[in-house]
């Protein structure tokens, strides 16, 4: 399968009061780290999607082979950074696995598995479960990036799949509860 892994660190995170996609986390930033994870999966591309701090958050990516977007409307909500990621998808994607880089825990392994299990059911979405939810990392086939391009606001692609929640694939990932919003969450992550 042709999967595009798109990163969404476009936000200000106004909880932590500094960009997170900059705190460090064994030795990498967290913007990095997902990136680094990303690329070493099964995703045939990996587009990052910045906006506040884009220059110092682009440069904390060089020499990996990402294709870095920035949104100018990130402002605009979560919404606007998949809309941006999904335009620029390659025309030979078939799913885009949407991520967001303050997942700490997040591994090759588990964006493999994701991959796979698409790649058994490309017509489905796949999501991670942790929480008693679904949610990111998610991969959704082309035939839903119509309802990807909808999203506006601070509203995310969890929308998507809560509406196709009868077809959805889930994978277990109980790391999924562990993201960095707050300066308690940076001090437990470290």
């Amino acid at each position: 399968m042709n999967v595009s892994a798109v990163i969404l660190a476009a936000g200000a995170s106004s909880r932590l009061g500094r960009p997170k996609q900059l705190v460090h986390f064994q030795g990498r930033s967290l913007l990095r780290r997902a990136a680094e994870t990303a690329c070493a999966s099964r995703a045939e591309e990996v587009l990052v999607v910045l906006g506040h701090d884009a220059p110092e958050m682009r440069s904390d990516l060089d020499g990996l082979r990402v294709r870095v977007l920035e949104n100018a409307l990130w402002r605009d909500g979560i919404g606007s950074s998949i809309r941006h990621g999904i335009t620029s998808l390659s025309p030979a994607s078939e799913g885009a696995l949407l991520m967001v880089c303050d997942q700490p825990r997040l591994t090759v392994g588990h964006l493999n598995a994701l991959i796979d299990a698409f790649g058994r059911t490309p017509e489905r979405p796949v999501a991670s479960a942790y929480g008693g939810s679904a949610g990111v990392p998610a991969l959704f086939p082309r035939a839903l990036f119509g309802e990807l391009l909808l999203l506006k606001g601070d509203r995310g692609a969890k929308r998507v799949l809560l509406a196709h929640a009868e077809e959805l694939v889930t994978l277990p990932w109980p790391d999924g509860m562990l993201d960095v919003d707050t300066a308690p969450d940076v001090s437990a992550h470290r």
